[in-house]
């Protein structure tokens, strides 16, 4: 069985690769999820997020927005002691602001789903990447989404990152064709 080589020989990150990444999401839950770790990841390799993943649903209610919205001081201070997490005050404040916005953008759609699936025309965009030096960090539809999260108030949401979370929550197949889950998931 073929496999993009990125996951290594890190038994997490192959369970990720062969499960998750690449599979379209359409739940609100785990959209919200995916972007509050992809902005931890900013700068950091995504098996030192994925590594902590547990500790951040933890630590961050299990990725609740109306809870993590709500998010005052006290909280916040907690955070920055928790060494189970990324501990970075910008992006800290970032998860937090980021909640509020997740549930206005909720409010104005019906759903974050409806509104962050937009940027691919409602369906995957399916590549046929043969090597990983062929995948780009960001694309026009990674622009598009930045560009809009940001006047929408969000906080770590470049371009690059808009990609990562586009290639996580399968907006885009990624996967290298010889890879088993580029079949399935096109």
């Amino acid at each position: 069985m073929s496999r993009c080589n990125w996951p290594g020989d890190d038994s997490l990150m192959i369970k990720y690769h062969d499960e998750e990444w690449g599979a379209p999401v359409h739940n609100d839950k785990l959209l919200f999820e995916y972007m509050l770790l992809d902005a931890f990841q900013a700068g950091l390799s995504w098996r030192t997020v994925l590594h902590k993943r547990e500790n951040f649903r933890k630590a961050f209610d299990n990725f609740n927005p109306e809870k993590i919205a709500k998010y005052g001081k006290a909280k916040y201070k907690n955070l920055l002691k928790d060494t189970g997490i990324i501990r970075n005050r910008a992006k800290i404040n970032a998860a937090i602001i980021n909640a509020e916005k997740f549930l206005e953008i909720q409010k104005e759609f019906g759903n974050f789903d409806k509104y962050i699936w937009q940027f691919v025309g409602d369906k995957p965009v399916i590549n046929k990447f043969k090597k990983l030096s062929s995948i780009p960090a960001k694309t026009k539809q990674s622009d598009d989404m930045s560009k809009d999260l940001k006047k929408r108030g969000f906080k770590f949401v470049g371009s690059t990152i808009c990609y990562a979370f586009m290639q996580a929550a399968g907006m885009v197949n990624d996967h290298l064709v010889d890879c088993f889950r580029y079949k399935k998931l096109s």
